[in-house]
C-alpha cells in the first residue's frame, strides 16, 4: 500500500511543490511580505500538498555588460535543496526590443525574474500575484490544463525565445506598457521618503515666503493676478526648482551604450517626475503654512483696508500661492539636499545597484 501511494504520488505532476520568492531590498521585499499569505493560498488550490513557500532578501546584480547575473539566487536555491521554481522580484525595469520585459523564465534554471515597476501602480498587488503564478505554473506542472492560462491578463503576452537558450519572456505594450513601468519606477523611488531630504530647501522657501505675509505689495499683485496665471507661476517656480535639483546634483543621466538608451531614459523620467512629485507635495505644504500664518497675522480689517475689497478666503489664498512661489524660486534655488549621495540611491536606485556591481567587478 505505501509503494502504491508513493508511485502515485510520483504520478502526479502537482503533488508537491517548493518555491523560493528572493526580493530586492526595499519596495520589493516589502510587496513580497505583504503577498506571501496570498501566494501561499494560491499555491494551494493549483497544488497538491505539501507546498513549501519560503521568502528572502538579497540583490539581483548584473554583469558588466548589463545581463543578468543569476548566481546568487542560484546559491540561494541550492541552500534549501533546488527547488521547483525561484521567483526573483526585482525593481530593475527591463526592456526587449522596446518593450517592457514583465517577466522572463529561464527553463534550465527553474528561474523566474519578475520586474516591478513594469507592472505599473494600480492593483500592482494583484498583478505581482498574477505574474509570480503566471510564471509558477509553466515552471512546475498542474493539476488542471486550464491552470496554466488562469493568470494570463490582456496587458501582457508570452514570447518564446529558442537559441543556445530557451527561455520564455513576458512582455507589455510600447505605449501603455512603457507609462505603466515608468509610474512604477517613480512609486519605487518612493516620493515621499525622499521629501525629508529637501528640509533644508524648504527651511529657505518658508522663510523667504514668510515675508509675503507683511508686505502689502504682495497682497496687492496677488489680488490683480488671474487665477490661471497664478497656477502658471506656482507651475514654473515648482519646474524651476526641479530642474535645478536634477542639473545641480547631477541626477541626469547619459547611456553608455546604445543599447542601453531606452533604460536610460526611462531613469531620467522617473527621476523627473519622483522630484516633481516631491516638489509640489512640498510646495503645497507651503501654501498651506504660510495660509495658515496669514490668516493668524493679517487683520481682516486691515487687509480690507488695503485691497479695498472685502477678505475673503479666496484672498488669503492667493497671498499664500504667491508667497510660497516667490519662497521656492528666491530660496530653494540656493539649497541643495543634505545628503547627495542618499538623494542619488533614492531617485536612481536601480541604476546605482548595477554600476555599484560593475565598479566592483571592474576593480578585481
Amino acid at each position: 500500500m505505501e509503494r502504491s501511494s508513493e508511485n502515485s504520488e510520483a504520478a502526479d505532476p502537482a503533488a508537491g511543490v517548493r518555491v523560493l520568492l528572493v526580493a530586492d531590498p526595499g519596495l520589493p521585499t516589502r510587496r513580497a511580505e505583504s503577498i506571501q499569505e496570498d501566494l501561499q493560498q494560491l499555491l494551494n488550490e493549483v497544488y497538491s500538498p505539501p507546498i513549501e513557500l519560503e521568502v528572502r532578501t538579497a540583490m539581483l546584480r548584473l554583469r558588466a555588460d548589463g545581463s543578468l547575473d543569476l548566481s546568487q539566487a542560484l546559491d540561494q536555491a541550492r541552500s534549501i535543496g533546488e527547488p521547483d521554481a525561484v521567483l526573483l522580484l526585482t525593481e530593475i525595469p527591463r526592456v526587449q526590443d522596446g518593450r517592457p520585459l514583465i517577466a522572463e523564465i529561464f527553463p534550465e534554471h527553474n528561474i523566474a525574474v519578475v520586474s516591478c515597476p513594469t507592472l505599473g501602480v494600480l492593483t500592482s498587488r494583484r498583478r505581482i500575484l498574477d505574474t509570480l503564478m503566471a510564471c509558477t505554473v509553466r515552471m512546475k506542472s498542474t493539476r488542471e490544463e486550464r491552470d496554466s492560462s488562469r493568470y494570463e491578463r490582456r496587458w501582457a503576452h508570452w514570447q518564446e525565445v529558442t537559441g543556445a537558450e530557451e527561455h520564455q519572456l513576458m512582455l507589455g505594450s510600447r505605449g501603455i506598457g512603457g507609462a505603466r513601468t515608468v509610474a512604477g519606477m517613480v512609486t519605487g523611488n518612493e516620493p515621499l521618503r525622499t521629501a525629508p531630504k529637501l528640509s533644508k530647501a524648504l527651511a529657505a522657501a518658508s522663510a523667504t515666503g514668510a515675508f509675503g505675509i507683511f508686505y502689502s505689495s504682495i497682497w496687492s499683485m496677488s489680488m490683480h493676478l488671474s487665477p490661471l496665471r497664478l497656477l502658471g507661476i506656482g507651475a514654473l517656480a515648482m519646474v524651476a526648482i526641479t530642474a535645478w535639483l536634477i542639473l545641480g546634483n547631477r541626477l541626469w543621466d547619459s547611456p553608455k551604450r546604445a543599447g542601453l538608451s531606452r533604460v536610460v531614459l526611462l531613469y531620467n523620467l522617473s527621476t523627473v517626475l519622483t522630484l516633481l512629485t516631491v516638489v509640489a507635495l512640498l510646495y503645497m505644504a507651503l501654501v498651506a503654512a504660510i495660509f495658515i500664518g496669514a490668516v493668524i497675522v493679517i487683520d481682516p480689517e486691515y487687509l480690507a483696508s488695503v485691497l479695498e475689497q472685502e477678505p475673503t478666503v479666496a484672498r488669503y489664498l492667493d497671498i499664500a500661492w504667491l508667497s510660497a512661489a516667490m519662497g521656492v524660486v528666491a530660496g530653494a534655488l540656493g539649497s541643495s539636499f543634505d545628503d547627495d549621495t542618499d538623494l542619488r540611491q533614492i531617485t536612481h536606485g536601480q541604476r546605482e545597484r548595477q554600476r555599484q556591481y560593475t565598479e566592483e567587478e571592474s576593480g578585481e
